[in-house]
């Protein structure tokens, strides 16, 4: 693993300017597609064969947002019940964390919200959380998780709404965008929330992002 600082800060940059650093955590069940979510962002990849993450894997990736650069550091945690006991370890100082369920497998969505309570319990009240809907490709013929009522629990809980697709890339680029702006622009209520969400039904091309 990184010995990156794992707490938000600055530091000067390649050309002379100042990079924010985050924390971000990756949290859900084992198989909803945490770590290709994490790829597809930090490199534009999706890995067709993968193996369970043990404990955690560190990633990172720095974008440029509001004129000002961000520096993500991504811990992208193991979803298998046996190391749940380590997940504060990961959220906790976490500017954000991004709550992930498999919207074609109900029993994901309730460990998600199980997620979203814990971290409302543990963590500060400034924490940027997203619920994630993943795998958002296989929809149209597999889903188990009605997008309203996942977005009812995200409005009603103050979270990010998200789905997405780690396997196309929808709207992956935008989740973490939008998580992006609340952590450097700091100008949005801890209890407002805000969504990205697929456009003319289940479609895998296009996608709205409410900013």
């Amino acid at each position: 693993m990184s010995n990156s600082r794992r707490n938000s800060g600055t530091r000067p940059g390649a050309a002379g300017g100042r990079i924010q650093q985050a924390k971000l955590v990756l949290l859900g069940d084992q198989g909803v597609g945490k770590s290709s979510l994490a790829l597809r962002f930090v490199r534009g990849q999706f890995p067709e064969h993968s193996e369970a993450t043990v404990g955690a894997a560190f990633l990172t990736q720095t974008i440029l947002v509001q004129g000002q650069s961000l520096k993500f550091d991504i811990w992208d945690t193991a979803g298998q019940e046996r190391y749940h006991s380590l997940a504060p370890m990961y959220y906790r100082g976490a500017q954000a964390a991004v709550v992930v369920y498999d919207i074609n497998n109900a029993n994901t969505f309730n460990r998600a919200i199980s997620w979203v309570r814990e971290l409302r319990q543990q963590t500060a009240v400034n924490t940027v959380i997203v619920l994630a809907g993943n795998k958002a490709d296989l929809a149209s013929e597999h889903r188990a998780v009605p997008t309203e009522d996942a977005r009812v629990f995200a409005e009603e809980t103050g979270l990010i709404f998200a789905e997405c697709s780690a396997k196309s890339g929808l709207a992956v680029n935008e989740m973490f965008m939008m998580i992006a702006h609340k952590i450097v622009g700091k100008h949005a209520s801890p209890n407002s929330s805000q969504g990205v969400q697929l456009t003319g039904g289940e479609e895998a091309s296009s996608s709205g992002c409410k900013c």
